[in-house]
């Protein structure tokens, strides 16, 4: 659930980002008061001149064939390979590599599996990586219901399964933070360790972001609307807009994800994540007493949610470790990846690790 708090009807860019970054955090903040405290958001920087949306649209490091966005791994070493597994209603495409425990990767919207490339062979050198294309993204097949948190974290649990895999790790962005949620609430004997990057939970705090920008309300219109208004030549302005409210925009593969959502199929199915927002807020909120007990990571970005995170997460953890990213937008694993690589080691490896005091917020 991406963030553009630049106005494009302001020539004062730096001052208006400053403005959206501190809106957000007073506005999580404020929700949260009812389960917990926040911290004040961090201050501003500049924004990176990037390509033309044009440029970004023809310039991508995925592979497309008939239409298909693939996962290119090429770029990798052979201990990763990708395929697809059955589950209630569609297929789902996992990328795998690496040795040790498992680690489950889950991306946000407006992207795929992909979100992640640029950390995962840093992380399979400790884990075995497990990036899977949510429910109706990426290379995964559309279902034709169930895209409500709870339902999503069946499915991607029989995904787990499904690879030989009963106890996981997770690491989670956006959209892929809230099916996380419930997938560590409703199995929590298979569930270690989460960290979740960049959002609020639906429910504790994430409402409280809704108009800071319009895409929530458009996504989330009821079919057939946003699927008439956003035509397949406007994928490239509508989410390169999006992108471009990032600290770092030129860090995204921006490219390879306007051909991912290039159909109205992939489209829509983006959307209806969105739809279930409200059954997502009223399923947490009703078993907000069925309390998490495994340690959560809730990093938020320097320049969007920071320390919101953690404040939404403590209505429902008990165990809950606030780190903020620094010199990073919404999308932390593109825009500052050198930090959450390291973060993640030390979250998810050796607990007697000594971290550095930058980073002592990530302690396993």
């Amino acid at each position: 659930m991406p963030f553009n708090t630049d106005s494009p009807f302001s020539s004062a860019g730096k001052s208006t980002r400053r403005w959206g970054r501190t809106t957000i955090g007073a506005l999580v903040a404020a929700s949260a008061l009812l389960v917990g405290s926040a911290a004040a958001g961090a201050d501003g920087g500049s924004k990176t001149p990037v390509q033309s949306q044009a440029a970004m649209a023809k310039a991508s490091h995925g592979k497309v064939v008939k239409g298909q966005v693939k996962f290119d791994l090429s770029e990798y070493n052979d201990t990763f390979s990708q395929g697809t597994v059955p589950v209630e209603g569609a297929n789902l495409h996992y990328v795998k590599g690496g040795t040790g425990p498992a680690l489950l990767l889950l991306h946000g919207w407006p992207e795929t599996s992909w979100a992640w490339h640029k950390v995962m062979p840093d992380l399979a050198k400790t884990h075995t990586v497990i990036a899977l294309d949510l429910p109706g993204l990426g290379q995964s097949s559309i279902p034709t219901d169930g895209f409500d948190a709870a339902h999503t974290a069946r499915r991607v649990r029989q995904a787990v399964h499904a690879l030989g895999f009963q106890q996981i790790q997770i690491l989670s962005h956006d959209v892929g933070a809230l099916v996380a949620y419930p997938y560590a609430r409703d199995f929590p004997t298979e569930v270690t360790r989460m960290a979740v990057l960049e959002t609020p939970l639906n429910g504790f705090g994430l409402e409280s972001a809704y108009g800071l920008s319009f895409h929530f309300g458009l996504n989330s219109s009821p079919k057939p609307i946003p699927e008439k208004i956003v035509d397949d030549s406007d994928v490239s302005t509508y989410l390169g807009m999006l992108f471009n409210g990032a600290q770092h925009p030129e860090a995204i593969d921006q490219g390879y994800f306007f051909k991912a959502y290039s159909t109205q199929a992939r489209r829509s199915a983006g959307y209806e994540y969105y739809r279930a927002f409200g059954q997502n807020a009223a399923d947490n909120q009703a078993n907000a007493s069925n309390r998490i007990n495994m340690p959560v990571m809730a990093m938020g970005a320097q320049y969007v949610f920071g320390p919101g995170v953690a404040a939404s997460f403590r209505a429902v953890a008990n165990d809950v470790r606030e780190v903020v990213a620094p010199d990073s937008g919404h999308w932390i694993a593109s825009e500052n990846p050198a930090f959450l690589i390291a973060c993640a080691g030390y979250f998810f490896g050796e607990p007697t690790a000594t971290p550095p005091a930058e980073l002592a917020s990530c302690k396993a």
